[in-house]
């Protein structure tokens, strides 16, 4: 009986052992199933993927509507005068050399260092080719005159009657000015048009002309000053000269000063003022550098003497000119004496 318990005890373990191990590999072939569909379905996906990957990369992208460009601010606008260029100037600069500036003054000279001083007279003709640049359309030195006169920067002096210079002491206003330099209005008489043999009153009135501005009265001062050992010029003054055409004849009866202007008074204004320069367009030359460096010719009419006369009184003709160049070489030889060689 108890071999009977022993055999089915051992048939039951035997069972047991048979069903754990069909139990294990089923569950192991299960995972290898379930791992083998996993791998299956990632290449399939990989497979799937790749020609989307590809056909990505031949087909072009897409176009997209383009980004709007940049306002560029530093693009000119139309200036005041229309222009996109900025200000419109007449040439390739803008020309500020003679633009505010501050002449250079004269040294000081003390009374008591003049050992010796001349005065003379001198006229500049401006028809004549090295004084030209005077009397150009463009830079004109008599409108540079009447302009300051008219803005208030410059003093007009009155020519004396008895045919003297200026002494600086009679102040015209803008009016006088204006009537003695043109504007003047005479009263002539013209043979009436119906009845010639009537005569009648007719005011005239004459317009200014700067061609009638011929010459410039220049009156200076020749010193030596023993301080700094140099003999120089000094302008006092400057006077425009205005041909004096005879209203019944036309004919030019010489020429008459119509105002004096004090020459240190006037080089601020001159110094500002660019004049032509007919050797070189791009020089700042001014008219202060005109006078002050003696550009111009010119002759002598008169030295200060003992009886007050003018060269035209006592000489006459081509003694005039001569008379001039006698004074002109006295002065340099007073200067070549000055000194031991």
């Amino acid at each position: 009986m108890k071999r009977f318990y022993l055999v089915a005890l051992a048939l039951l373990l035997s069972c047991t052992v048979v069903l754990g191990q069909a139990k294990k590999k089923k569950s192991t072939g299960t995972k290898a199933k379930s791992t083998k569909t996993a791998v299956a379905k990632k290449t399939t996906a990989k497979k799937k993927a790749a020609p989307a990957a590809t056909l990505a990369a031949v087909t072009p992208p897409k176009a997209t509507a383009p980004a709007p460009k940049p306002v560029d601010t530093t693009k000119k606008r139309p200036s005041a005068t229309g222009s996109l260029f900025g200000d419109v100037i007449d040439g390739v600069y803008k020309k500020e050399n003679n633009v505010n500036v501050q002449v250079i003054p004269y040294p000081y000279v003390r009374q008591a260092d003049v050992m010796w001083s001349k005065r003379i007279w001198r006229e500049i003709d401006v028809r004549e080719k090295i004084n030209r640049p005077l009397n150009h359309p463009n830079s004109r030195l008599i409108n540079v005159i009447m302009k300051a006169i008219t803005a208030g920067e410059l003093t007009a002096y009155r020519n004396p009657d008895d045919g003297s210079d200026s002494t600086f002491r009679d102040i015209m206003s803008v009016e006088q000015v204006a009537n003695l330099a043109g504007g003047r209005a005479d009263t002539i008489q013209i043979p009436d048009m119906i009845d010639p043999s009537i005569m009648r009153d007719t005011v005239v009135r004459e317009n200014f002309n700067p061609d009638q501005i011929v010459k410039y009265r220049v009156k200076e001062d020749w010193i030596f000053d023993k301080q700094r050992s140099i003999f120089e010029p000094r302008i006092i003054g400057i006077a425009p000269c205005k041909l004096n055409i005879s209203k019944t004849s036309g004919d030019t009866i010489g020429v008459t000063p119509i105002f004096w202007v004090y020459y240190p008074e006037a080089r601020q204004v001159f110094a500002n003022s660019e004049m032509f320069n007919r050797f070189n367009d791009a020089s700042n030359l001014s008219f202060d550098d005109f006078f002050i460096k003696r550009l111009f010719t010119s002759y002598i009419t008169k030295e200060s003497n003992s009886e007050d006369l003018r060269i035209e009184d006592y000489a006459k003709g081509i003694d005039k000119l001569y008379e001039g160049d006698r004074i002109k070489k006295k002065l340099m030889d007073y200067e070549q004496d000055l000194w031991e060689y």
